[in-house]
């Protein structure tokens, strides 16, 4: 298991820190691990199958009512 910091997520998503955070607390990102008392980070596979599932998520027609 890798762990990695906000930096490396940010750079993974290309979303800042603030939307992250955002996502995170509406359940639509994994949620971090609190590490230290002032240290987190996220799990790399869960951060990993997120991106997978928005890469399938693009792949699916749109249906239009």
């Amino acid at each position: 298991m890798r762990i990695l910091s906000k930096r490396q997520v940010k750079e993974l998503v290309l979303y800042s820190p603030q939307h992250i955070a955002r996502l995170e607390k509406a359940g639509l990102f994994p949620k971090r691990v609190q590490l230290g008392l002032s240290r987190v980070g996220y799990v790399e596979e869960e951060v990993m199958d997120w991106l997978q599932e928005r890469l399938e998520a693009r792949n699916k027609p749109v249906r239009h009512s």
